[in-house]
């Protein structure tokens, strides 16, 4: 089968900034294809960290956003009727699988825990996934890698990871950078002065010390970019916060009110 894996390749550098030694360890992780797990909190740059891995190495990426509606056959594939008759239609997995790409299923708890099974045949020795309803097992080509993304913090007991899924993993555990580096790659991602940008990482560490008190989750890195670039539109930076960090993560009147006084306080004549 041809399959064009140019359209996967991650063509030009995404901005990483390397919180530790996490790129010595997936290279390492990846040089013996060993499944790798990012672990961390909502917009901390998991996403972003294996997309610039796979442009260093050189792979190509094929990223699914899982869903609870997402099926194995999405991930395998299936047959779709046409004008000739069944054809079948390779997965995003499935294609991984055949062209060696690096595989990267985002917030993998999202999916049914009956979906997730299907990848485990790729995670151990035998590096292969069957195609139930096509009677065939692909072996995976010698590069392909399998990775998955999880957020520990954002669970229940209805939407967690089996322990026969948890332990077919390497595991690398992100979280929110240092004030200085969260400062320069809000900075360095949008444009906007350094000042302003230590000012919002400010308001975001009011806010995630609120985590567990109010808030599920904290102002992510993610979000501090969205308000330096309504700020860098020319919308004033009280408004670019209140509208990028407080009104998507709580409808609670106390906690808008808590952070409403961290922004005025942070931008006292904006």
């Amino acid at each position: 089968m041809n399959i064009d894996t140019e359209q996967y390749q991650v063509k030009q550098e995404p901005f990483y900034q390397p919180q530790g030694n996490e790129i010595a360890l997936y290279e390492a992780a990846y040089q013996r294809r060993l499944p790798v797990m990012v672990k961390g909190p909502t917009g901390c740059g998991k996403s972003r960290f294996i997309e610039y891995m796979a442009w260093r190495l050189g792979k190509p990426l094929i990223t699914v956003a899982c869903n609870e509606d997402m099926t194995a056959s999405d991930l395998v594939g299936r047959y779709l009727l046409d004008a000739t008759g069944t054809r079948w239609l390779d997965g995003p997995l499935t294609v991984a699988a055949r062209i060696g790409a690096i595989c990267y299923l985002d917030e993998v708890v999202e999916a049914r825990q009956d979906t997730t099974v299907v990848i485990h045949p790729l995670t151990d020795h035998r590096r292969s996934l069957p195609l139930d309803k096509k009677g065939e097992v692909v072996t995976a080509h010698p590069d392909f890698q399998l990775v998955i993304s999880y957020n520990p913090g954002y669970q229940s007991l209805m939407k967690d990871l089996k322990q026969s899924t948890k332990q077919r993993f390497s595991a690398l555990v992100f979280d929110y950078p240092p004030a200085d580096l969260e400062t320069r790659i809000v900075a360095t991602e949008t444009g906007i002065d350094p000042e302003l940008a230590a000012a919002l990482v400010k308001i975001a560490a009011a806010a995630r010390n609120l985590k567990g008190h109010g808030l599920d989750e904290g102002i992510s890195t993610r979000l501090l970019v969205y308000a330096a670039n309504l700020m860098d539109e020319g919308i004033a930076p009280r408004e670019a916060s209140r509208m990028a960090l407080v009104d998507p993560i709580t409808d609670d009147e106390d906690i808008r009110s808590t952070l409403h006084h961290a922004i005025d306080a942070v931008f006292p004549s904006h």
